[in-house]
């Protein structure tokens, strides 16, 4: 049952990014975003992951936390060509 809920966790916090990253490619600005807190959230996601790896506890709940850490990891990469796109280059 625990497993159940972090998925639940995991899934809701999930939930807004693929909207994120429509609004980053779509908008090509960095405004509204905060690299530093793409960066900690993609961080707790790596130590979610870390953690399931170390405890052998590699549920369906793995694939969560592997899921939202790869569209942080997306928002962060559009972050960075946005930020180009601003200045010109």
């Amino acid at each position: 049952m625990p497993e159940f809920f972090e998925a639940l966790m995991i899934i809701f916090f999930g939930i807004s990014w693929p909207a994120a990253l429509y609004k980053s490619y779509k908008s090509k600005t960095t405004r509204g975003k905060s690299l530093i807190f793409l960066c900690c959230v993609l961080t707790g996601y790596a130590f979610g992951i870390v953690s399931k790896l170390t405890s052998g506890a590699i549920t369906y709940v793995f694939v969560f936390y592997c899921i939202n850490f790869l569209m942080v990891a997306a928002d962060i990469c559009l972050y960075r060509v946005n930020k180009k796109y601003e200045s010109g280059q």
